[in-house]
């Protein structure tokens, strides 16, 4: 279905189900700043963010939950929500079938397009940016006020505020070895400047060798590789065949990494690394672990 027939569609089931009409609301402020009419009882949530639907389980706010997306398989038990599609092409006819009073979404996956046209046809749309460690607490907390569950979330949020400082505790006045982050391998793509993979790798006692990329997912080449002599190698777990791969492809051209000499290239799951939310944490002890080995037990 076309997005123009989409949109249609989903306006006839808003107004078949009397969506949009949200009564004792009050406006709230998103991530972005945009006023969002939140209702003082909200329970129907439809979440388009995995790293959302891992936040409202871990804080006890799962049975708000009518919809999430295809990729919110964390924990469990999310995949047996309905599901209402993808981060970038979500069913905005699903959607609105499943009334809700709320949906989460962000900046880091959907597109603003899905946000105006779900505002048009009258469904309250929360945005949260999730841009660093410190706002990923912050979406954490504010996911918290929105569901009544502050105590539970202020819990999540110290706790994981613990873990962080005791792995930056853990790695402090060691040496900082240069770090090549590998998100794809063909085309090289690593994280730039403004990424909160880029900080967790600070955090973690790493120099990442692609920290000065203005753009936040740059594409680069194998001889950047080559130049930047990565003491470190990581990959996410789903992309370790491919850099397998790669590595072979680079060391029959007489290419070999630092970190290829040493053994030093690892794997860690893209769902702590990627998904800003609980589980991040999870992942900036794996990459402490994998850069300063015996740093944490």
């Amino acid at each position: 279905m076309c997005r123009s027939l989409a949109v249609v569609a989903a306006v006839a089931v808003a107004l078949t189900l009397g969506v949009g009409m949200v009564a004792d609301a009050a406006t709230v402020k998103d991530m972005l700043g945009r006023d969002v009419p939140v209702p003082s009882a909200t329970a129907r949530i439809v979440s388009l963010v995995p790293s959302v639907t891992e936040t409202l389980y871990a804080i006890g706010a799962e049975p708000l939950l009518v919809g999430v997306t295809t990729f919110c398989d964390f924990p469990p038990a999310a995949k047996s929500k309905a599901k209402v599609g993808g981060l970038v092409n979500p069913s905005l006819e699903a959607i609105a079938s499943l009334r809700p009073d709320l949906v989460i979404a962000t900046t880091e996956g959907n597109r603003e397009t899905t946000i105006q046209q779900l505002e048009a046809v009258g469904l309250p749309v929360y945005v949260v940016r999730p841009k660093t460690f410190e706002t990923v607490l912050d979406t954490i907390a504010r996911l918290g006020r929105l569901t009544g569950r502050e105590t539970e979330a202020e819990r999540l949020v110290a706790e994981m505020k613990r873990r962080a400082a005791r792995v930056v505790d853990a790695v402090k006045g060691r040496p900082r070895p240069r770090v090549l982050y590998v998100v794809w391998t063909d085309p090289l793509v690593v994280p730039g400047r403004d990424t909160f993979l880029t900080e967790l790798i600070t955090m973690a006692g790493g120099d990442s060798v692609s920290a000065r990329e203005a753009i936040e997912w740059p594409r680069l080449s194998l001889e950047y590789a080559v130049t930047t002599a990565p003491d470190v190698v990581v990959t996410g777990a789903h992309t370790q065949a491919r850099l397998d791969d790669a590595l072979r492809r680079w060391r029959a051209h007489n290419v070999v990494l630092p970190a290829s000499r040493t053994g030093r290239i690892h794997g860690i799951s893209p769902d702590l690394l990627h998904r800003p939310g609980p589980r991040i944490v999870e992942g900036l002890e794996a990459l402490a672990r994998v850069i300063h080995p015996g740093s944490l037990p």
